[in-house]
């Protein structure tokens, strides 16, 4: 709400502005010259007035000096010079482009607001055969709520009744509607692009993940980057330069007008206006390829990176075991034997078996219900699956249940010897049908990831693993990663990024995971990246950036991103401010007016605000 007091107040200064030059000029047309200069300078006084209030405040409350102190300077300047005309313009100018940069960054934060507009507020509650609609804070976990066509998800859950079609563009970027059955995830703030639904809470609505995704865009709204505040320093040099280059051009001259005109072109807007526009886009491109940055200072780390680190699972893999390859014994159907040891794992709370079920249920097998269920946490699980006693384990499981070694070796696939692979047995009423070996896979676009960032220039890519140094070296030689740092808990982690960023040549540094493991790594590094907002982690809280889609790939959008939103910036600054000094040469050598000046120094305002825009596009 200040913002939008302070974009009116800036809005309707403008109108005052262009009031009084369009009255002025008509009384002047008319021949009533002093009267329209009267309504000039009453104008003038009043903004001034303004200003003068804006820049004490900024001064006081924040402590920063300024383009706003060397527009006071050029309007007090006019007023008493009897330059009614140039200081009107020169009100306009400023408070045209107070009111142009606020469109401009509302424009430029646009992703990001559609994110925080689009949280859920109610909920459809079923109760019984009612359905009652209730805010979304209402929704304890357990209950069941109907997800009607086009509404927005209320929160996390999974599917209950039905088939969902999922459109999760708002949190992953995705274009194409994800399809969900019973027992699938669906998230809030993602929308039903399907028939209606039942959806069973998982999570209260302030722990959900669009609730996380909408702390994360707030913060990013309230940072400002070190670039921007760079800027307000380079404000401050800028003013006693002016002065003097106005007190030069009045003792060359002995026309204090040259000195107003020197004033009113040295007005340095495009370093203010272009670095957080171009950064704040940079941060709105960037949510739109589904990574939310923290604001203006984590894109401009990103633009400058040259070291990038990543965890290991869940990071560069896809963090849960996955089936590779089901070897049976003779007779015995893969399928049945996947859907035998499912149906078994159902009442298992062990990672493998949750995946197990889970791929079950990706294949459309139907399971059994088992019954007289024993488990051995960490070792395996035997009971009885249509009449079948059904054992499900590892290999010491198995024979100490009394199925003979050799059955059990007769069935270990060729891929045994490999590292970081888990192999599940799987017998029945004394016989062995076969094993499933399962495996921590590579994200798809893992293994593109290290060419792309050499691409952006990136000099040390690295992985920093907690896994055994076999298993972490596997998957480095596969990406091909400068480094494999193997066996590291959490504070050698740290160490690690200290190393590095003591390194010069190798600032600044990024650091990529996604467990709590990785929270203390994240918070050191430049910028820090968390892989998923879904847990609402302590990865995510500390992190600079999220990545909301599951793809690893978008570390190297998020680099580019970064780069290209600093350049342009970088760019804006310089071109908007040579040309300001070009300007301030013509006018010091009396070929510019005040007026002439003024008009001269809103164009290159234009100019560099409209090339800031450019970062918004890819």
């Amino acid at each position: 709400m200040t913002a939008w007091i302070v974009e009116q107040h800036d809005r309707l200064l403008s109108l005052m502005a262009i009031a009084a030059i369009g009255t002025g000029a008509a009384l002047h047309a008319l021949g009533a010259e002093p009267a329209g200069d009267t309504v000039l300078a009453v104008s003038v006084a009043v903004l001034l007035v303004s200003l003068l209030v804006h820049v004490g405040r900024a001064l006081v409350v924040e402590h920063r000096v300024g383009v706003d102190v060397i527009a006071l300077v050029a309007m007090a300047g006019a007023l008493a010079l009897g330059e009614y005309l140039a200081g009107a313009v020169i009100a306009l100018m400023f408070s045209g482009g107070q009111a142009l940069e606020a469109a401009a960054s509302r424009r430029a934060r646009r992703e990001l607001s559609a994110l925080a507009q689009r949280a859920p507020t109610v909920a459809h509650r079923r109760r019984g055969d009612a359905i009652e609609e209730v805010p979304v804070g209402d929704v304890a976990v357990g209950d069941v709520v109907v997800v009607r066509t086009g509404d927005v998800v209320p929160v996390d859950g999974v599917v209950v009744t039905g088939e969902a079609v999922i459109d999760e563009s708002a949190l992953t970027g995705e274009s194409l509607p994800a399809t969900r059955g019973p027992g699938g995830p669906a998230l809030s703030g993602t929308a039903n692009a399907g028939a209606p639904f039942e959806l069973r809470a998982t999570r209260l609505a302030a722990e959900s993940a669009y609730a996380a995704l909408v702390r994360l865009v707030e913060s990013a709204e309230r940072s400002r980057a070190p670039f921007v505040r760079l800027a307000d320093r380079y404000a401050a040099l800028f003013l006693p330069l002016t002065l003097l280059a106005a007190g030069a051009a009045w003792l060359a001259s002995g026309d204090p007008v040259r000195a107003l005109a020197v004033v009113v072109v040295a007005t340095p807007c495009p370093l203010i206006l272009a670095a957080p526009i171009a950064l704040v886009s940079g941060v709105s491109r960037a949510a739109r390829r589904g990574v939310i940055v923290k604001g203006g200072a984590a894109i401009e780390a990103l633009g400058r990176a040259r070291t990038v680190l990543f965890d290991k699972t869940g990071t560069l893999t896809i963090g849960t075991p996955a089936v590779r390859e089901i070897a049976v014994s003779d007779g015995v159907a893969q399928i049945e034997l996947l859907r035998l040891a499912a149906s078994l794992d159902q009442l298992s709370a062990h990672v493998v078996a949750e995946a197990l079920v889970a791929e079950a249920h990706e294949r459309r097998l139907e399971l059994a219900n088992p019954a007289d269920v024993r488990e051995d946490p960490g070792r395996g699980i035997v009971g009885l699956i249509e009449g079948r006693r059904v054992a499900v384990g590892s290999r010491g499981w198995m024979e100490s249940l009394g199925y003979p070694a050799d059955e059990v070796a007769s069935v270990m696939v060729g891929t045994d010897v490999e590292a970081g692979l888990a192999r599940v047995h799987v017998g029945a009423d004394g016989s062995m049908l076969g094993t499933i070996v399962m495996a921590d896979e590579l994200r798809p676009d893992a293994v593109e990831l290290v060419g792309a960032l050499r691409a952006c220039g990136i000099r040390h890519i690295a992985m920093v693993s907690g896994d055994r140094r076999s298993i972490a070296e596997r998957i480095g030689a596969r990406i091909g990663v400068d480094r494999v740092y193997a066996d590291q808990s959490p504070e050698e982690k740290l160490q690690v990024v200290h190393a590095i960023h003591d390194d010069p040549d190798l600032q600044p540094v990024v650091m990529v995971g996604d467990g709590v493991n990785d929270a203390p790594a994240l918070a050191l590094a430049d910028v820090g990246i968390a892989m998923g907002v879904l847990g609402a982690t302590v990865s995510a809280e500390t992190a600079d950036a999220v990545i909301t889609v599951d793809r690893i790939g978008r570390v190297a959008d998020a680099v580019a991103i970064g780069q290209r939103s600093l350049r342009i910036a970088t760019q804006s600054v310089a071109a908007g401010m040579a040309l300001s000094v070009i300007a301030m040469g013509f006018a010091a050598a009396g070929a510019l007016a005040p007026v002439a000046g003024a008009l001269l120094q809103e164009a290159i305002d234009l100019a560099v605000v409209l090339n800031a825009l450019r970062a918004l596009r890819g």
